[in-house]
C-alpha cells in the first residue's frame, strides 16, 4: 500500500492502450477512487465508442466525471478542472486515493500544472472561423502564429480557433502563454503506459471491430450528436455513414486510420509532459501484473527503495 501521503496519482496513455483494464486493479491495491480524464467519457449515451467503464466497473470502483452532461452541452478543459478539483477533494476527505485515468492530454496537463485561460470569446471572428474547414484554419493559423501551427492538432477545429482567437487578442502564440502561465512543476506522480506499435495498433483495430459487433453504429443512430460531441473519433464517420455520405465498411475504416492517428498524437503529447514514468507493456502481460509493476514504480514502492 503506498504511503498516506500519495493522494494523487496520474494514469495515462494512447487510446487503446489498456488503462480501463489496469485503473480496477491498480484502485483497488491503493483504495482509490477513478477521476476519468477523458474528454467523451462525459457525455451520457456515448458508451460503446468511447470504451466507457461498464457498469459492473463502476460497481467495483467509485467513478467521478463519467455521464455527467448530455451530448450538445459545452465541456472544456476549464470545466474539467474544475469538477475535477472538486471531486479530488472529495475523495482526499474521505481519506482515499485519487487515481487520475484517461487519454486527454489538455485535461491531464490542465490539472497537474495549472490552466491557461487566456482572453474572452470574441464572438464576431468565431462566427467567421467556425464557418470555415480544419484545413482552411490550419493555414490561416500557420500563417499568423507558426509556432503553434507546428504544435497544435492540425485537425481539431475547436483548438485551431481558440489558438487564432488568443493570437488576435494579444499578438503572442497561445503555446507560448501557454508556458508562462502553465511552469508550476508537477507534485503528483503520473504513469504513463504504452505498447509496440504493432501491438497497439493491433488492439485498436480490434476493439473498433468488437465495439461494431456490440451495437455502435446503433448508439449513434440514437445519438443526437451536437457541439463538441460531434468531433469525437468514430462518431462522426458513423454519422457520415447514417446521412448516407460513406459506405459502413468505409466508414469503419476510417475510424481504424484516425484513432491510430489519435493514438500516435497521444503519444507525442505525452512525451512532452514532465515527469511521466514510462512503462511499456508486455504482449503476455495482465493487468494484475501491470497494476503491480506501476505499483513499484510510485514513491514507496520497491522500484522507489
Amino acid at each position: 500500500m503506498m504511503p498516506a501521503t500519495m493522494q494523487t496519482i496520474f494514469l495515462v496513455g494512447p487510446t487503446g492502450v489498456g488503462k480501463t483494464a489496469v485503473a480496477p486493479e491498480l484502485a483497488e491495491r491503493l483504495g482509490a477512487e477513478f477521476v476519468s480524464s477523458d474528454s467523451m467519457q462525459v457525455y451520457r449515451g456515448m458508451d460503446i465508442g468511447t470504451a466507457k467503464p461498464t457498469p459492473a466497473e463502476r460497481a467495483r470502483v467509485p467513478h467521478h466525471l463519467v455521464d455527467i452532461c448530455d451530448v450538445g452541452d459545452v465541456f472544456d478543459a476549464k470545466r474539467f478542472v474544475d469538477l475535477a478539483t472538486a471531486a479530488i477533494a472529495g475523495i482526499h476527505a474521505r481519506g482515499r486515493t485519487a487515481l487520475v485515468v484517461g487519454g486527454t492530454g489538455m485535461y491531464v496537463r490542465a490539472l497537474r500544472q495549472g490552466l491557461f485561460e487566456g482572453p474572452a470569446r470574441d464572438t464576431k471572428l468565431r462566427a467567421r472561423w467556425e464557418a470555415m474547414s480544419a484545413a482552411e484554419l490550419f493555414a490561416e493559423l500557420q500563417c499568423v502564429d507558426p509556432a503553434t501551427a507546428g504544435r497544435i492538432d492540425a485537425k481539431n477545429p475547436r483548438r485551431l480557433v481558440r489558438a487564432l482567437e488568443v493570437f488576435h487578442a494579444t499578438g503572442k502564440p497561445i503555446v507560448e502563454l501557454q508556458k508562462q502561465c502553465c511552469e508550476t512543476p508537477a507534485q503528483h506522480p503520473a504513469v504513463a503506459l504504452n505498447r509496440s506499435r504493432a501491438e497497439l495498433v493491433a488492439r485498436i483495430e480490434r476493439r473498433i471491430d468488437e465495439q461494431m459487433a456490440v451495437g455502435w453504429l446503433d448508439e449513434v443512430r440514437r445519438l443526437a450528436l451536437a457541439g463538441t460531441a460531434l468531433q469525437a473519433t468514430g462518431y462522426k464517420e458513423l454519422a457520415a455513414h447514417l446521412r448516407g455520405e460513406l459506405a459502413l465498411p468505409a466508414a469503419v475504416e476510417l475510424i481504424k486510420v484516425r484513432t491510430r492517428q489519435l493514438a500516435k498524437r497521444q503519444i507525442t503529447w505525452f512525451r512532452r509532459e514532465p515527469e511521466l514514468s514510462w512503462l511499456v507493456l508486455k504482449p503476455n502481460e495482465t493487468p494484475t501484473m501491470t497494476a503491480a509493476r506501476i505499483e513499484q514504480l510510485l514513491p514507496g514502492g520497491d522500484a522507489a527503495r
